[in-house]
């Protein structure tokens, strides 16, 4: 197989479906004419989405914010290029698997809405945003601004610069009901100082599913010269945005969350305008490398990941991003709306419909998050993720559905969190 061969037949131009998606697309096209809103409520077709997936029947699935599982046909897809990629051996390594890797890249720019030297493939969000605090050009005295409701693996990230190159690390705590966009822009406002060089960010806080105002957050801190760093993870191809137009200077996202893909790809932003000399992690091979493909050089990959990201893309595509975004969007109020009157219930996520979508996290009045996450499994079946974080204003068990989540399945859910009182 030669690389012109092999490049046409990897899932990567995006011309058209392959085999393994044209049933999904099939019936999509039943219901191409209703208008998202409306379909998301639409019980019969979501029924079918889910079909799509093979499910563990031992238990209800609501973690999906740590990893969405692949569909079906995005999962064989994947099997297939172990296969091919096998097949070749070296031959693909040292023939095409840079040029594939770049193909799927710049597909995934197009998604991020960003140029494809702007954006480069990871193996997700802690490797993309540890790459710029690590490699950030830092000196003694130089301040970051962080949250505590950010995810674990960055602070502590910054806490090993600090240590390291003498950064104070400057960490804030964001309102999980925030009464404005103001109020939380206000937050880290009042954190800058003459010092501050970074500020890093949750475009959507991994423990309670808030979407922060991020642009807001760029405008501000770039008004006073601090550079800022997105935390993009739980955003990218579950809420529409395009990476350029939150105004941050980096961005990393994991594409095993919400794109689907298989464990191991994420994406790193580097917007152009930047001119931080950050330094790669590992040497680049190639003195000549410029630009964002200085800091993605890891050695030798799992380059059948890299294709089946393709995959994810087309699957994502049939589905629409709008019907996506609307189902997680409505499955989430769906539930929210029925406990957050309950008197034991505390709903740690805003009701705003514009300020969260899949993502929601509920406590009991008075029990350890532990228990909770415990009860819900050995009692009723149910498995999530205790979020443990007192200092933080939550304590709670974090829900995620994912479209292959059913209406039943969810008041399962608010039944067994109603029996809790």
């Amino acid at each position: 197989m030669n690389k012109r061969t092999f490049l046409k037949s990897s899932i990567l131009a995006g011309a058209g479906l392959p085999f393994h998606l044209r049933a999904l697309a099939g019936w999509i096209g039943r219901f191409d004419r209703v208008p998202a809103g409306r379909l998301a409520a639409d019980e019969v077709f979501w029924a079918g989405v889910r079909a799509g997936y093979r499910l563990n029947p031992d238990f209800i699935n609501f973690e999906n914010g740590y990893y969405c599982i692949q569909p079906s046909e995005v999962l064989e897809a994947f099997v297939r290029h172990v296969r091919e990629v096998n097949l070749e051996g070296a031959h693909y390594m040292r023939t095409v698997q840079f040029d594939n890797k770049k193909a799927v890249a710049a597909r995934l720019a197009v998604l991020a809405g960003c140029s494809s030297d702007e954006l480069v493939i990871t193996r997700n969000t802690t490797e993309s945003l540890d790459l710029i605090i690590g490699g950030y050009p830092w000196a003694a005295g130089d301040e970051a601004i962080m949250a505590l409701q950010d995810y674990g693996a960055m602070l502590k990230m910054f806490r090993q610069v600090e240590k390291r190159h003498g950064v104070k690390c400057v960490v804030v705590s964001v309102p999980n009901h925030p009464a404005s966009d103001e109020e939380v822009v206000d937050v880290y406002a009042r954190a800058i100082t003459p010092r501050t060089r970074l500020l890093m960010v949750s475009h959507m806080v991994n423990i309670t599913g808030q979407i922060l105002p991020v642009r807001k957050i760029c405008d501000m801190a770039h008004a006073r010269g601090v550079e800022v760093m997105v935390d993009g993870a739980h955003t990218f191809a579950q809420v529409r945005h395009s990476v350029p137009e939150l105004g941050c200077d980096y961005y990393g996202a994991s594409l095993h969350k919400w794109l689907s893909a298989p464990l191991g790809a994420g994406v790193l932003y580097v917007a152009g305008h930047v001119r931080t000399p950050i330094w790669p992690l590992l040497a680049e091979p190639d003195d000549g490398a410029v630009g964002i493909a200085r800091l993605n050089h890891t050695g030798t990959a799992p380059v059948h990941t890299d294709l089946a990201i393709g995959d994810a893309l087309d699957y994502y595509a049939s589905l629409g991003a709008d019907r996506k975004e609307s189902r997680l969007g409505y499955l989430r109020q769906y539930w929210t709306s029925k406990v957050r009157e309950m008197p034991h219930v505390v709903v740690n996520t805003p009701v705003e419909a514009s300020r969260t979508c899949a993502i929601a996290n509920v406590g009991i009045k008075g029990m350890k998050a532990g228990e909770m996450a415990d009860r819900l499994m050995k009692e009723h079946k149910i498995y999530t993720v205790a979020i443990d974080a007192p200092e933080a204003g939550v304590v709670g068990c974090r829900v995620t559905p994912n479209v292959y989540t059913s209406l039943e399945e969810l008041d399962k859910l608010v039944e067994a969190v109603r029996g809790m009182g």
